[in-house]
């Protein structure tokens, strides 16, 4: 429509049709009108790509570099490049809405979801957010900030009590999403599944009315995260606009109407209150549709797969990669050398963590076959140990017809959809549905079809190929379900996950643990490959996961301790290794915490017995959050490369041999080992409740707090050249303190970038504060010799302000403060001071 007026349309509206409004039809779409010309809007994940409206068969996408990975360019210039193409991918997928980015804290370093959040400080995460909502809403895409607020870890994440301090609260948790509004002003955000102080966070009256409203000014739609919503009255009242997923189930027409009808809370008005915010997220989306060119319904495509578009995920990808060590100028490579490459991480595409950040990609560049391509041949390999949490990799390695080439469509498993399962089935009942399966990871959660009840989705799936084996060994096969599953080998039944069941991580925990067999196999015979599926219904577990999902698996029964000798012995043979290790999907999910901050298996045996081979080995860690290195003294080089999207192995690539020189900076402190890290003796839900009794001091404001030492401090990154800052200029006005430096490229060989992070200390306070908080940073390109002046204007009531529990208000407290210039928490190679002359208290952005 030409002229989306919202209150004309609020004022036509029916009853019933305003209630139809206050939730989503299904998974991706709120309601159309069609009689008002009301549009059904979709919205799509996610925080590091968008998926488009289906797990279960999607179109590829573009996948980004995870959270941290993006924080860590330090760059708010390219995450609003970021963002823009964030929204060209959402037109690909006709999705007008984005659920992302995530706003998250990283309190510590075990939360599931850590990967996708962007930083431990506050401020980073702010700037961070805001520019890629202003990248995607500058291209007319709405962006929704998540989850609001201290959605921090995910154990009994939907009934968990986050109880925290005022202070914290406002300093900490919330300061994000309050400068990401007060700098990008989101289209949407959504609320966090777990209660804060005894409240859900989608209906708490205090922080939507009284903090976003009321406070803020803002004035966007809120909607709930997917299946957050609690109550009817409770959450239409204080002001969760919208509840997803459709159907609906608490915003039911008989449900509101009783409400309504019986006075029960909530009267019309606050009805209309909920429906205008809807309307005005919709009329965003209308007053934008020729720029985007979405029309409901859309196709989903993969049309921005471009040249373009790698071209940019490779850089970001690369300018998030951060070189912690470089000892003895063991970095960069030289083509001429002889590398070899060892590791699980090594030909793994841990592309992205799991959980609704997990994308199908339209590719994945594997950290060797980026190396592959930097070279130009190809490198000697071997994995020296296994590092997944659960076997996979079973379908990828299928062929449909074994006597045909194990490429294009005839790589993957028949998925045959039936209405009634195996035992009770006729022999010549034909499928209902037949696709081909790429990936051994199969959600179907939101599968939909004409024979199948979307109330009770029960249906049961026969995915068959052939597994031909390259060498005379053992191989175990693994199923995980939330449904049922039984895998045969050539008819004989291997794995039995129908039968007593036992509960597991799989499908945000929703599933059962993994089941294994392992079966001796002849090299190059082809076995035929069965897995018999039953829906999420069929499940022996109490869960919600509507219609569930699958993931079997395949590995090679090896002896880690000759896997280990024999890539020691490879690593002696050459000049230099590659060594990949880390984390995947598996270990950094949506559904669960990690237990520990160790590598897994193997790993650190494998990394001690390749040093003592061969020191000069670069070790490549992918993580989105903090592991232990208890091998760190011995490491001459290391580098942290998070989970690079599409673009990883090409990124590290480029950072490894040099042309690309690495520029990243930690967007969160990393610990020596879990039990230093502030939240290690809270970050888990007892009883209900889980107290947040690091308070204020989160990351860098703790260790520096307690004078603890950490492994490698926030802000933290080398180059291939070296900087020096000088020359610091301040001055300090009623709003703005404006700061310059000169920086310094004083190598004579590389032209790279360094960050000018800006501290502030309060030297006296009448409460206790830490010893300083980022600010304000810039990244600066320089050639080698080149001196540039860097400018930051920081907001002086911002920069200075604690919370004042008392008052209810910020407190800009009179009194003398410190402005701290250098490279990371840690180098803080330039101070100046300034005075406050009188406290002034301020709310609101």
């Amino acid at each position: 429509m030409s002229n989306f007026d919202v209150e004309q349309l609020l004022g036509e509206l029916t009853r019933n049709e305003k209630i139809s409004l206050l939730s989503a039809v299904d998974f991706w779409h709120t309601k159309e009108i069609e009689r008002l010309g009301i549009p059904a809007v979709r919205v799509s994940d996610g925080p590091n790509g968008i998926r488009g409206t289906r797990f279960y068969d999607s179109v590829p996408s573009g996948c980004f570099p995870n959270g941290t990975g993006l924080a860590a360019t330090f760059d708010d210039e390219l995450l609003e490049e970021g963002g823009k193409l964030m929204a060209k991918e959402a037109v690909a997928k006709s999705a007008a809405v984005v659920l992302g980015p995530t706003t998250n804290m990283q309190r510590g370093p075990l939360g599931g979801r850590g990967f996708e959040s962007f930083s431990e400080d506050p401020y980073l995460a702010g700037v961070a957010t805001a520019s890629v909502v202003q990248g995607m809403q500058s291209a007319g895409i709405a962006a929704t900030v998540k989850h609001y607020v201290c959605n921090d870890l995910e154990d009994q994440r939907f009934s968990s009590n986050s109880v925290l301090s005022e202070r914290a609260l406002r300093e900490i948790y919330l300061e994000p999403f309050r400068l990401a509004i007060k700098r990008a002003n989101p289209v949407c955000i959504m609320t966090a599944y777990n209660k804060v102080n005894g409240e859900h966070c989608s209906q708490n009256q205090k922080l939507l009315l009284d903090v976003l409203r009321g406070e803020w000014k803002w004035d966007g739609m809120i909607m709930s995260d997917w299946f957050g919503t609690y109550t009817t009255a409770g959450s239409i009242k204080n002001g969760l606009d919208i509840e997803f997923p459709g159907p609906t189930r608490w915003r039911t027409e008989d449900l509101v109407s009783h409400s309504l009808n019986s006075r029960e809370q909530i009267s019309i008005h606050d009805v209309d209150d909920r429906v205008r915010q809807v309307l005005k997220m919709i009329k965003f989306v209308v007053d934008n549709q020729k720029k985007t060119g979405i029309v409901q319904h859309g196709p989903e495509t993969t049309s921005n797969n471009t040249e373009e578009t790698s071209a940019l995920l490779r850089k970001i990808a690369a300018d998030s990669i951060v070189l912690l060590k470089n000892e003895n100028s063991v970095l960069p490579l030289k083509k001429e050398e002889s590398v070899v490459v060892i590791g699980p991480n090594a030909k793994a595409k841990a592309s992205s963590g799991g959980g609704s950040a997990s994308m199908n990609s339209y590719y994945v560049v594997s950290p060797y076959e980026g190396l592959v391509n930097k070279v130009g041949k190809t490198l000697p390999y071997t994995i020296g140990a296994e590092s997944h949490k659960t076997l996979s990799n079973l379908i990828e390695q299928l062929v449909i017809d074994p006597s045909k080439p194990a490429e294009g469509d005839n790589v993957g498993a028949e998925a045959l959809f039936y209405s009634e399962p195996p035992e009770t089935r006729a022999k010549d009942e034909s499928p209902f549905h037949v696709n081909i399966v790429k990936k051994s990871y199969v959600m179907f959660f939101d599968f939909k079809h004409a024979k199948i009840n979307p109330v009770k989705p029960i249906f049961y799936t026969t995915f068959q190929g052939y597994f031909i084996p390259e060498e005379d060994t053992e191989y175990s096969f693994g199923v995980q379900v939330y449904g049922s599953g039984l895998l045969y080998i050539d008819d004989k039944l291997i794995v039995n996950q129908k039968e007593n069941q036992v509960r597991g991580s799989f499908c945000f925990s929703a599933g059962t643990d993994e089941r294994t067999a392992t079966v001796k196999l002849q090299k190059g015979k082809a076995y035929k490959i069965r897995v018999e599926y039953g829906s999420g219904p069929t499940s022996g577990l109490q869960g919600e996961f509507g219609a569930g999902g699958i993931q079997v698996g395949v590995g090679k029964v090896v002896d880690p301790e000759d896997e280990i000798k024999n890539a020691a012995e490879l690593a002696a043979a050459h000049d230099k290794v590659v060594l990949c290790i880390g984390l995947n999907g598996e270990w950094e999910s949506e559904g669960y915490d990690r237990e520990n901050m160790a590598l897994p298996g193997k790993t650190n045996d494998l990394v001690r017995a390749v040093l003592r081979a061969n020191p000069n080995t670069v070790i490549v860690n992918q993580s989105g959050t903090p592991v232990e290195f208890p091998w760190l003294k011995e490491a001459s080089a290391l580098v942290q490369a998070w989970y690079g999207g599409n673009e990883l192995g090409n990124a590290i690539a480029d950072v490894l041999y040099g042309d690309v020189v690495p520029g990243g900076k930690l967007s969160l402190s990393w610990p020596f080992k879990v039990e230093d890290n502030p939240a290690y003796l809270n970050f888990k839900t007892e009883f209900g409740r889980v107290f947040y009794g690091e308070d204020i001091f989160v990351g860098y404001r703790y260790y520096e707090k307690l004078q603890k030492r950490v492994a490698f401090p926030f802000g933290y990154g080398l180059s291939y050249t070296e900087f020096v800052l000088s020359n610091l200029k301040a001055k300090v006005d009623d709003e703005v303190i404006s700061v310059s430096v000169d920086v310094k490229n004083v190598g004579d060989s590389y032209a790279g970038t360094e960050v000018v992070q800006v501290y502030i200390a309060a030297t006296e306070s009448a409460v206790t504060r830490a010893v300083k908080e980022l600010k304000g940073f810039k990244k600066v390109l320089l050639q080698p010799g080149e001196t540039k002046t860097v400018k930051i204007d920081l907001v002086l009531k911002d920069s200075t302000s604690f919370f004042d529990e008392e008052a209810g208000k910020w407190c800009n407290e009179a009194g003398q403060y410190k402005i701290l210039v250098g490279t990371s928490s840690d180098d803080i190679s330039l101070t100046e001071s300034f005075n406050i002359e009188k406290t002034s208290y301020w709310t609101g952005l």
